[in-house]
C-alpha cells in the first residue's frame, strides 16, 4: 500500500553543488565511442540466457552495425561465457579493428580466469569493478572507504602486471566504481585517483573510467552535474576515456546519457533497444538515431533496422515494443485523423521538394532512412479522418481524391470502421470506394460511344450506347467537347444534369495507364459525386457522370426512379 507520506521512507537524491555548470549550453556534434554490452549485461537479464549460436549471431550483427567495442561476457563467472570468448579468439572471428571486452569483479582468481579467456586476443578490454556506494560498502561487503580503495588498487595492480606479461595483445584497462551515481562524489574521485596512480595511464595509452548509474535514482540533469564535477576534479583527466553506463530505473537513461555526453563524457555503454536488468540499460539505437535526426551521423549503421530488431528478438527471446522509438512496428504509423492530414500534406510537399531538409509533421525521421517503407505510415480505424483515407488510396491505389470528395468518402469509411470495430486496410478502403463509386450499375451502364465532328468546327457529335436497367439505348448529343455532348445527350433523353466540378488524372504508366475522372453533377436539387476509370479519358468522364446519376438514383424513392420509359 502506498504511503500517504513517502518522505518517511524514501530520501530525495542529493543535488551536486555546481552553480557554474557548463553542460546545459553544450551540443553533441560528434558521436561517442559506442560499447555494446548486450552479450553480457543484456544477456544476464534474460529469462533464458543466449546459447553459443545466438551469442555468435548477436556478435556478428553488432560487428556489421559498426560497433568497435563489444563486451562479450563474464568469463570468470560462466563457463558458457568463457567458451564463447575462447571460440571468438581461436576461430579468428573478431575483426582486427574490434576490441572484445570482458567484465570481472576485483577478485584475484576471477581476474586470473579472465586473462585465461583472453589469451591470444588481438584487442581486449579488461573491465574491472567494485562497489563504492555506501549502502553496498556497509550492507553487502562490510568494508570502509579505505578497504574499498585497497580492493580497487590491488585489482588494478594485478591487471596491469598481467597485461604487461602479454604484450602481443593490445590491452585497454577499464575501471568502474560500481553504483557511481549513488557514491559520495569526493570518494568516487578519490578511488579513481588511487586506481590511476597504480595503472599510470598516458595520453597515448588512456584508461577507461566507467561511471555507471547502476541504479538510476535521480533526474538526468543531476547525472550530468556528477559527470561534469567528476571531470573537473579527477586527476589526469587527459589520460582517461570517461564512459557512461546509465540504467533505466526512472525511464530516463537515454536523457541521462545524452546530458552526460554534454557534460564531458566520451563513451557510452548500453544495449540495442535497452534490454537489461530491471527496466533495462540505456538504449543505444535510440541514442544513435537521436543524433542522426540532429544531422550527426552516429557511426553505426541502422539503415535496415527491421531485420536488426527481428534478430535481437530472436537472440533475446524478448519482443520489442511496437511503439519503441525508431524501430517499433507502429512508430511510423498514424491512426489519428488530424495526424494523418498533417502527414499527408507534409509528404506531398516532400515529394515536390525531395532535396529540402526533412520537415514532415509527426515524423522526426524519414522511414526510408532506416529501411522502412511509407506503406504503414498511415493506417485507418474509427479514429481516422479524410487525410488517412485519401493517403492510402493515393499511395497504394493511385486514386487522388479531390478535397470535397475526400471529405464525402471518409464518412463511408468511418461507417465501415465503426461497424467492424477494427482497423480498415487499404484493400478494404479501395473495395468500399469501388462499391460506392465504380460498381453502381443501376440504372445506367455505359456500353460504348462514338465521337465525330465537322471539319473546322469546335462542336463534337456523340453517339453513346447505354444499358438502362438492362435495356440497350442509344443517346445522341452535341457540345463543345465530349463531356458536354454527353450531358446534352442525357438532357435530350429527359435526364437533366449539370456539371459543377470536374477533376481528372492518370494512374499507372505505359500500356497499363488508366484515366480517373471525378465528376460532381447537379441532379435536381442534389449535388452528387461520381467516379469513372477507363483507359480512355472520354469514357472515364462519361462513366463518372453515370456514377453520380446512379448514386443519386439510389437515394430516391422508388416512385421517382428513372425507367427506360423516361428515355423512350
Amino acid at each position: 500500500m502506498m504511503l500517504s507520506d513517502p518522505a518517511q521512507k524514501y530520501r530525495p537524491f542529493t543535488a551536486v553543488d555546481l552553480p557554474d555548470r557548463q553542460w546545459p549550453s553544450q551540443r553533441i556534434d560528434t558521436p561517442p565511442i559506442w560499447a555494446s554490452v548486450d552479450l553480457r549485461d543484456g544477456n544476464q537479464a534474460l529469462i533464458d540466457p543466449m546459447d553459443q549460436e545466438r551469442k555468435q549471431r548477436f556478435f556478428d550483427m553488432l560487428v556489421n552495425i559498426g560497433f568497435k567495442q563489444i563486451e562479450v561476457g563474464f568469463p570468470s563467472a560462466s563457463q558458457t561465457d568463457f567458451d564463447f570468448v575462447r571460440g571468438l579468439i581461436e576461430q579468428d572471428k573478431v575483426p582486427d579493428d574490434v576490441s572484445i571486452q570482458v567484465l570481472t569483479q576485483a577478485r584475484p582468481h576471477l581476474i586470473e580466469r579472465s586473462f585465461e579467456a583472453l589469451k591470444g586476443a588481438k584487442n581486449a578490454i579488461v573491465h574491472v569493478y567494485n562497489a563504492t556506494d555506501p549502502v553496498f560498502r556497509r550492507v553487502v561487503f562490510n568494508v570502509d572507504q579505505q578497504d574499498c580503495i585497497n580492493i580497487a588498487r590491488e585489482a588494478t595492480r594485478q591487471i596491469r602486471d598481467a597485461m604487461n606479461a602479454a604484450p602481443e595483445t593490445n590491452w585497454t584497462f577499464q575501471y568502474s566504481p560500481e553504483l557511481f551515481s549513488t557514491t559520495e562524489m569526493d570518494f568516487a574521485v578519490e578511488i579513481v585517483n588511487a586506481v590511476t596512480e597504480v595503472y599510470q595511464p598516458t595520453t597515448q595509452h588512456r584508461m577507461t573510467v566507467n561511471l555507471p548509474a547502476t541504479l538510476e535514482c535521480a533526474t538526468p540533469n543531476n547525472y550530468a552535474d556528477q559527470i561534469e564535477w567528476f571531470c573537473r576534479e579527477v586527476n589526469h583527466r587527459e589520460a582517461m576515456v570517461i564512459s557512461l553506463h546509465p540504467h533505466n530505473d526512472r525511464g530516463t537513461a537515454v536523457a541521462a546519457a545524452e546530458l552526460g555526453l554534454m557534460a564531458g563524457a566520451d563513451r557510452v555503454e548500453g544495449t540495442l533497444f535497452g534490454n537489461g536488468e530491471r527496466t533495462g540499460n540505456v538504449d543505444l539505437v535510440t541514442m544513435a538515431m537521436n543524433l542522426y535526426t540532429q544531422g550527426v551521423h552516429p557511426a553505426l549503421d541502422f539503415s535496415n533496422i527491421t531485420p536488426i530488431m527481428r534478430e535481437v528478438e530472436h537472440c533475446n527471446q524478448l519482443p520489442v515494443h511496437p511503439r519503441h522509438p525508431y524501430v517499433g512496428d507502429l512508430v511510423f504509423t498514424a491512426f489519428s485523423g488530424s495526424h494523418q492530414d498533417a502527414i499527408k500534406k507534409g509528404m506531398n510537399e516532400h515529394r515536390e521538394h525531395p532535396d529540402a531538409p526533412w520537415a514532415v509533421p509527426y515524423l522526426p525521421i524519414d522511414p526510408l532512412d532506416v529501411g522502412r517503407s511509407y506503406e504503414a505510415v498511415i493506417r485507418v480505424n474509427s479514429q481516422s479522418g479524410k487525410g488517412g483515407v485519401s493517403y492510402l488510396l493515393e499511395e497504394e491505389h493511385g486514386v487522388v481524391l479531390p478535397r470535397r470528395l475526400s471529405m464525402e468518402f471518409s464518412q463511408v469509411v468511418q461507417e465501415v470502421a465503426e461497424r467492424t470495430g477494427r482497423e480498415i486496410t487499404s484493400q478494404m478502403i479501395y473495395q468500399a470506394f469501388s462499391d460506392e463509386y465504380l460498381e453502381r450499375t443501376a440504372p445506367f451502364v455505359l456500353a460504348s460511344h462514338r465521337l465525330s465532328s465537322e471539319p473546322d468546327s469546335p462542336r463534337v457529335n456523340l453517339e453513346a450506347t447505354v444499358d438502362l436497367n438492362g435495356e440497350r439505348k442509344m443517346l445522341k448529343g452535341e457540345g463543345n467537347g465530349p463531356l458536354a455532348a454527353f450531358v446534352q445527350a442525357l438532357s435530350s433523353a429527359g435526364h437533366d444534369v449539370e456539371i459543377i466540378d470536374y477533376h481528372e488524372h492518370s494512374r499507372g504508366q505505359g500500356a497499363d495507364a488508366e484515366a480517373v475522372a471525378y465528376v460532381q453533377v447537379r441532379v435536381g436539387d442534389s449535388a452528387v459525386f461520381g467516379v469513372g476509370i477507363d483507359e480512355s479519358i472520354t469514357s472515364a468522364s462519361m462513366k463518372g457522370v453515370l456514377s453520380a446519376i446512379n448514386r443519386e438514383h439510389s437515394t430516391r424513392a422508388p416512385a421517382a426512379n428513372v425507367t427506360s420509359a423516361t428515355l423512350a
